[in-house]
């Protein structure tokens, strides 16, 4: 087994391998078995996941949900403990440097896993951040399409199969709460708000109809259904809604109902059953780094500071004569920063994406070599679930190519959206963010997709953040307002360290979270409250950000010393981004062996 302790050891050894060899070398028949493994791996994962399936464009079992049953989980845990004793029946010595890379990928996550197994408990089932409450009606939504009759009658199939799987849900949610694991008190209507409006509009009472009806109505009118089959299979979406799909989301808010009363109002998990050392654990999990809370906690407070400096001065620079909290006070009344809260205020919101989305696609080119074929388009959150929905997010294309990726606004409060932020959110989760990211990863050739579909939040969102900074050293962010958005937004992550930290590790409360952010940061209270509430049902996952792209940062200027002249930066992207998401230190040892290369890639 390779620890973490070797990591320094390997970098030498890899970059004296990369500048003897290429990186896709011929492959040996140790790297081909190794592939057939990890396909095999990979594809039992698949054919295990229905849900899965659908947001990759796979429609084999599209009729059907995951099975969620405890019997599932331990035979998942079981499976899990036999492929890493297969792994090691591989012969490292064999295996080409990619292979090698996938190899120790592959470990790594399995070992991960079964480590953290005992904390299956731990993380909440249903959040306002996401669930099966909500995964069911954005996988119809979003990674369902119908151009056939079949494609029809596996939706209506898996409306009706939503009372079985809500029944699952709500037994891991008795299983929780016996090992005592609940989230707040503030959640529950978090969730349940979202599962209430589920089940308004038509077919359910008057009105206009549900999301998921006109949604079903939608695809089939653009389908291949011929005209005359689909009036029946309208009624029977309509029975399958008012059936199966109803009866589970109502026993579903009953039990939430009825665990809220349960519930405490105590945020941090080391309320949990060996809280602390969960917390370390999904430090861990989300930083790819071993770090002490406390560390990350003095790092946040760091950052804020020095943040806070480059804010006095574009302060300065637009002649504002109070102090910082003047300014941030200003910054959210003054009108001129915000699009009104009505419908034309959100048209005319989306329309500002979309010219920003033009005119960095545009430049696209200035920063990698390698760019994505599928395209990505901005869409405002749908109205049933913005209320806890966050700011911003993305949700990449399926493989089949039937929508593009998609940058979503949430826009229910249009005074929680102010215009001077939208450039950096737009950065980070289109272009040259999550969706340059996320797609090349995606069609990347010659490694396994394990390594391909990864999801890494050190990696992801650390790049995110850096791709807020890119287009500002593109000479973008001219105004000096939006170039303060670009702080605010560095800064949230910068808080986010002292945060995260301080309700989790340090015990603060929800209220003494959210009175750091009031004084630091120019969000709103509203705002800041929100983002409080996330990071609590979210352990450590808000500190990835800070920590990967201070790491990609960190790896950028080590090239370009390294480098010299032979620096490219389009090169050193498509370095970063060419194996896909890599935990930190891997990524290290990449851009270290490319360094001793000269800067020279396979």
């Amino acid at each position: 087994m390779i620890t973490r302790r070797d990591f320094g050891r390997l970098t030498v050894a890899f970059a004296a391998q990369w500048a003897a060899s290429p990186l896709f070398a011929a492959q040996s028949d140790e790297d081909a078995r190794l592939e057939a493994f990890f396909e095999a791996v990979y594809q039992r994962g698949l054919d295990r996941s229905p849900i899965a399936q659908s947001r990759q464009g796979i429609r084999t079992n599209q009729d059907e949900w995951d099975d969620l049953s405890e019997a599932r989980a331990i035979e998942n845990h079981a499976l899990r403990q036999q492929d890493l004793a297969r792994l090691r029946t591989f012969d490292m010595e064999r295996l080409s440097p990619q292979s090698r890379l996938s190899y120790r990928m592959f470990e790594r996550g399995a070992e991960q896993a079964i480590r953290n197994w005992r904390w299956r408990r731990h993380e909440y089932a249903l959040t306002q951040m996401g669930g099966m409450h909500t995964r069911v009606p954005t996988t119809l939504l979003n990674s369902h399409p119908i151009r056939t009759a079949a494609d029809a009658e596996a939706y209506i199939l898996r409306l009706e199969r939503v009372a079985p799987l809500m029944a699952q849900v709500v037994a891991e949610l008795e299983r929780q709460e016996a090992a005592g694991v609940r989230p707040p008190r503030f959640v529950y209507p978090l969730v349940i708000g979202p599962c209430e409006n589920l089940l308004g509009g038509q077919p359910f009472d008057a009105g206009a109809d549900s999301p998921l009806l006109a949604d079903f109505k939608t695809k089939l009118n653009d389908s291949q259904v011929p005209e005359g089959d689909r009036a029946d299979l309208v009624r029977r979406a309509q029975a399958a809604l008012r059936g199966g799909f109803a009866d589970g989301y109502r026993t579903l808010i009953s039990y939430l109902r009825a665990a809220e009363g349960r519930a405490d109002e105590v945020d941090g998990v080391w309320k949990l059953p060996d809280g602390q050392a969960f917390y370390a654990a999904q430090l861990e999990a989300y930083t790819t780094l071993p770090l002490d809370p406390s560390d990350v906690h003095a790092l946040g407070l760091r950052e804020v500071a020095g943040i806070h400096d480059e804010m006095e001065a574009i302060k300065a620079r637009v002649g504002f004569g109070g102090s910082l909290q003047d300014f941030f006070a200003f910054m959210r009344a003054d009108p001129r920063f915000y699009h009104p809260d009505t419908p034309e205020g959100r048209t005319a919101y989306l329309a500002e994406a979309n010219a920003l989305l033009e005119e960095i696609r545009g430049r696209q080119g200035e920063l990698f070599g390698r760019l994505p074929t599928k395209p990505v388009e901005v869409r405002a959150v749908e109205t049933w679930r913005e209320r806890s929905a966050p700011k911003a997010s993305y949700t990449n294309p399926p493989q089949d190519g039937s929508r593009p990726g998609i940058f979503y606004v949430n826009l229910a409060d249009m005074s929680a959206q102010p215009r001077y932020q939208l450039a950096a959110i737009l950065y980070h989760e289109a272009i040259p963010g999550h969706h340059i990211e996320t797609v090349i990863a995606h069609e990347l050739t010659g490694i396994p997709r394990f390594r391909r579909f990864a999801g890494i939040a050190a990696f992801s969102e650390g790049w995110g953040l850096y791709s807020e900074r890119l287009p500002k050293e593109m000479g973008l962010y001219t105004d000096p307002y939006a170039d303060f958005g670009r702080l605010s937004m560095a800064l949230m992550r910068a808080c986010r360290l002292v945060v995260d930290t301080g309700i989790h590790a340090m015990r603060w409360t929800r209220a003494q979270a959210t009175d750091y952010l009031d004084r630091n940061m120019p969000s709103s209270h509203y705002d800041n409250q929100r983002e409080i509430d996330r990071y609590i049902v979210l352990p450590g996952q808000a500190t990835s950000y800070y920590i990967g792209m201070r790491k990609i940062l960190e790896l950028r200027e080590r090239a370009r010393a390294g480098l010299g002249d032979a620096f490219d930066l389009r090169a050193f992207h498509d370095l970063v981004l060419g194996n896909g998401p890599l935990p930190l230190p891997m990524l290290e040892e990449q851009v270290d062996g490319w360094i001793a290369a000269g800067g020279v890639q396979a």
